[in-house]
């Protein structure tokens, strides 16, 4: 996330998303001129960047309580 513009690093998870589908949709529309794709394109790299590391800091958050022979404890909960 830290390669990400100033504007994309201050958007939430739902906003980079939101925009990262319409970059999507662009594309894949066909419509866009050659050098409006590139630019775009990077964007959309930047956006599904800064999205990966929110959900990864979200998933680091979520935890679970665990009883041990020390006592409750919290470890990572597993996403299977």
């Amino acid at each position: 996330m830290t390669d990400a513009p100033a504007d994309i690093a201050a958007l939430s998870f739902e906003q980079a998303l939101a925009e990262l589908e319409k970059i999507v949709a662009e594309l894949e529309s066909g419509q866009a001129p050659l050098e409006r794709s590139i630019e775009i394109y990077k964007r959309g790299a930047a956006l599904k960047a800064h999205c990966e590391a929110k959900l990864d800091a979200a998933r680091l958050q979520v935890e679970r309580i665990t009883q041990g022979p020390q006592g409750p404890g919290v470890e990572p909960a597993e996403f299977n």
